[in-house]
């Protein structure tokens, strides 16, 4: 008489199961599968082989704290191909005496996360056996054509979801700079500290079994990590903090990779790690997303709006010297970093897929969490503020006017508007190459053409009627009394005309070196008289400090000018700041600000021009010493110096890269004379094949974050 089959033991064929889905850089010896692609476990049974025709094999699948047939979170899928309800598959490969070879499918709409897989084992008599064969992980399949984050490039599946490092692109639109990071997405316990992040959001702890459910969706997911990344409404992952003491914690500048935020915050019992600004919040996002599989890039927008009252105007106020005073409400951020993710949008009319916008900084809330899209690129660009997530805060981020207001005597006079000012360079890391990207094309139609301007209407047209959603409403008020109907924005016909039209004479700014840290900044400001007249000018000048989110500092240097021009002559009025007298006022973020208002006699009409400057650091070399093989001692050479022309003291050196390091190395190098150039030698055994980075930071009592990076190949033999 026949026995009952009893199973001995399950070979998930993890090494080669996760070549086959990309994600053996993660794992090779626990499963991690994509949705939407087969893969093939093996069955050993102690006592005789599989008889299709006595016994009958039933998978389950479960996910979750509450698996439940009904809403998807438990697959029960025959062997046998019985007509099963379930849209997961078993099919048989092998059968051999005393083993089977089967292959699984997991459906292209799956939720994503750790499944637990059992079986059951029919004996035609009627005896039922039920096996654990253990977990695995199930992710997101750009690769699959049904799975709503197909990407059809494969060199664009390779950088945005491969790739373990890149670039964020900082500075200002004069002076665009590459900061080098560690994503190491597939690090060890990275997809892990994604998962129990996952877990950790107000969805999951709210209601887990209804968020386990939704995990299939890419723009659900995408929300929650989002609202993740920063700690505003939960234990997310990185506080935010725009000021100038970060005594308590990390300064946003000195991180140079995901992997330590993300193991410090997994490390903590979850409490948020402290600080991150916009970069680190849109870096850490796109390790999270690449690792679960959703294609992913880091996008700056230099002169970046943040509208907070949705009328598409953000006001600045200056004073006479021509200093600009804080705005609580309206700021333009210096350059602003967000993600944009690739998925379609089965919510939205079938063009808006694509790439979306997410924004983790937190700004404004949305639906009640601070977290901001998934907004389509395609919906900015069009001015279709009215689809969600949060189109009309991108929007205003990438296409508000600025309105320039003179603060003087209790009085308020409206010195220009400026249509073009917001949202410029719009930059993303090239596919394959270090190269910058320009992408602003993407999100809008060339400035002052009369398509760009038809939709900056059309926009403003939908907030006014009350047509977006999140927080911005149909009340929304300008924040200054200043009517629209009159001097209508961007109006189609005429751009408004500048002071310096109806003086007829233009200040620019000119740095005449490039702005050394520790050296002084030599400019000048050029006068040019564009009339027939003669023309008797004041000017007033200054500088001051800015943090990143364009908060200005006092001022701290100030000049007068008076320049006496001769129809169509031009005059220079020379300028230096010397470092004594900028050092101590600096902000971490580097950032000066110089501005000249400058009026003549015979108008009323005053002319403001303004620049920022970021200084710059010298950078850091690293020199690799002999050829990166695997698991081959390698020595790695850092040479760094310190710029200033004083000492200075607490410097620590950090190094990390994926494949080189298991964790971030810090060195404690302590006091720096000044000028003084230095080196050490590291030495590591690289344990993954491939392009690779190392990064490094510099960071001492009088600056933050001088940088440098290296890209290294690893052989995997000689």
């Amino acid at each position: 008489m026949a026995q009952g089959l009893e199973l001995s033991v399950t070979d998930f064929q993890s090494t080669w199961n996760n070549v086959q889905h990309h994600t053996e850089e993660i794992s090779s010896d626990y499963l991690i599968v994509r949705r939407g692609q087969a893969f093939n476990i093996i069955l050993y049974f102690r006592n005789r082989g599989f008889q299709p025709g006595l016994d009958n094999i039933i998978f389950v699948a479960d996910t979750g704290p509450l698996p439940d047939v009904a809403k998807g979170t438990r697959a029960v899928f025959s062997l046998a191909g019985h007509q099963s309800p379930s849209p997961w598959m078993a099919s048989l490969e092998t059968n051999k005496a005393t083993s089977l070879e089967v292959s699984l499918c997991a459906p292209p709409t799956a939720a994503v996360g750790r499944y637990l897989l059992k079986v059951h084992i029919d004996f035609f008599e009627g005896s039922v056996t039920a096996y654990q064969l253990g977990e695995f992980i199930l992710l997101f399949n750009p690769w699959c054509s049904e799975d709503a984050v197909y990407l059809e490039s494969e060199p664009q599946r390779q950088e945005y979801v491969m790739n373990d490092y890149g670039f964020i692109y900082q500075g200002n639109k004069n002076w665009i700079r590459p900061c080098p990071w560690n994503y190491g997405q597939f690090e060890e316990n990275i997809i892990d500290i994604c998962l129990k992040l996952l877990d950790k959001s107000l969805n999951f702890q709210t209601d887990p079994a209804t968020d386990c459910v939704l995990r299939g969706s890419p723009v659900y997911i995408s929300r929650v990590v989002c609202a993740m990344i920063n700690s505003n409404d939960d234990n997310g992952v990185l506080n935010g903090k725009w000021s100038e003491n970060y005594s308590d914690g990390t300064n946003p500048a000195e991180w140079t990779g995901s992997v330590a935020i993300l193991k410090q915050w997994h490390a903590t019992g979850c409490q948020p790690v402290r600080y991150g600004q916009c970069w680190v919040f849109a870096a850490v996002m796109c390790t999270v997303m690449r690792c679960l599989g959703i294609p992913t890039r880091v996008i700056t927008n230099f002169d970046s709006g943040h509208d907070t009252d949705g009328n598409l105007i953000i006001d600045e106020y200056y004073d006479s010297t021509g200093r600009i005073l804080e705005n609580k409400k309206d700021t333009v951020w210096n350059f602003h970093v967000w993600n944009e993710c690739w998925m379609a949008r089965k919510d939205l009319p079938p063009e808006y897929g694509g790439w979306q916008v997410l924004d983790a900084t937190p700004q404004e809330t949305s639906n009640g969490l601070y977290c901001c899209g998934p907004a389509s690129v395609r919906a900015i660009k069009e001015g279709d503020v009215d689809l969600s997530y949060d189109t009309a805060f991108v929007f205003s981020m990438v296409n508000a006017d600025c309105v320039s207001w003179l603060i003087h005597g209790g009085k308020e006079q409206r010195l220009h508007r400026d249509t073009n000012s917001v949202g410029n360079f719009i930059s993303t890391k090239s596919i394959h190459s270090d190269e910058r990207d320009d992408v602003t094309e993407n999100y809008k139609y060339e400035e002052g053409s009369p398509q760009e301007r038809q939709v900056f209407l059309k926009a403003l047209q939908k907030l006014k009627t009350g047509g977006s959603q999140g927080h911005y409403g149909a009340d929304s008020q300008p924040s200054r009394p200043m009517p629209l109907s009159q001097d209508s924005p961007r109006s189609l016909n005429r751009p408004s005309l500048r002071p310096s039209d109806i003086i007829e004479v233009s200040l620019k700014f000119q740095l005449l070196d490039l702005p050394n840290m520790g050296q002084d900044i030599r400019f000048v400001l050029l006068a040019v008289n564009m009339s027939l007249q003669f023309k008797d000018l004041k000017v007033n000048l200054s500088a001051q400090s800015l943090l990143h989110d364009g908060s200005p500092l006092p001022p701290f240097w100030q000049d007068t000018a008076f320049i006496k021009l001769f129809p169509e002559e031009a005059k220079t009025h020379p300028c230096q700041i010397p470092y004594s007298q900028y050092s101590q006022y600096l902000s971490t973020d580097k950032l000066i600000r110089i501005s000249a208002l400058g009026e003549e006699k015979s108008s009323p009409e005053k002319i403001l021009v303004d620049q920022i400057i970021t200084l710059v650091y010298p950078t850091i070399v690293i020199n690799v010493l002999g050829a990166a093989i695997v698991n081959q001692p390698l020595a790695i050479q850092v040479i760094f110096s310190n710029p200033l022309s004083e000492p200075v003291a607490d410097c620590v050196l950090t190094v990390e890269g994926s494949g080189f390091f298991k964790k971030q190395q810090r060195v404690l190098i302590g006091v720096l004379k000044s000028q003084h150039r230095a080196s050490i030698t590291l030495k590591t055994v690289p344990f993954k094949s491939g392009q690779r980075q190392i990064q490094a930071n510099l960071r001492s009592n009088k600056f933050k974050d001088i940088k440098g990076y290296k890209n290294i190949y690893v052989d995997l033999t000689l």
